[in-house]
């Protein structure tokens, strides 16, 4: 497994629409497994494909804690959202793409998600809380959104800018 550069906001490969799966290759599940390692070592709880450069439609998450029971890793190739709750909740959202900020989000509180798992098998789950926007935050990137795209724009504007400035520092070294 190798770990993956995570790209950082603003980046037009960032706010692409990712093509969908249409069949698993071994180098997809390898992007797969790279993109759990990357995760787990930045450290985040979801990271999607366009978030390393790659405009496919796929995300892995992993929504347990450490400490919290044993680690629930998932691998979505083409996932969607099938049916959500009336209901919302709100969670202050961060993104391993826009390091060190964060806004609290409104979302559905629960939502139904259909997708392929890493063997092509058809799969269907209810989730709720933490996970619930999680899954939503990492669809999200694949469609080109971005967290901050729900903010005011002025707060999307100073993050921005914030992280201009962050590029500039890392590409001084």
């Amino acid at each position: 497994m190798t770990l993956r550069s995570i790209l950082i906001h603003p980046d037009p490969r960032l706010k692409k629409v990712c093509d969908p799966v249409p069949d698993l290759s071994d180098e997809l599940r390898t992007l797969a497994d790279d993109m759990l390692q990357t995760m787990y070592d930045a450290p985040g709880i979801g990271l999607a494909a366009p978030q390393v450069g790659i405009t496919r439609r796929l995300i892995v998450l992993d929504c347990v804690r450490d400490g919290e029971g044993e680690p629930r890793p998932l691998v979505m190739f083409n996932p969607e959202v099938i049916a959500e709750s009336e209901e919302s909740s709100v969670y202050e959202e961060g993104c391993l793409s826009i390091p060190e900020q964060y806004a609290e989000v409104e979302r559905p509180a629960e939502v139904t998600v259909r997708w392929m798992d890493r063997d092509g098998a058809a799969r269907q789950e209810d989730f709720n809380g933490l996970w619930a926007t999680c899954v939503q935050h990492e669809i999200d990137h694949l469609n080109g959104v971005l967290f901050i795209d729900y903010l005011r724009p002025l707060k999307r504007q100073m993050i921005t800018r914030k992280m201009q400035k962050l590029k500039r520092e890392l590409a001084r070294g």
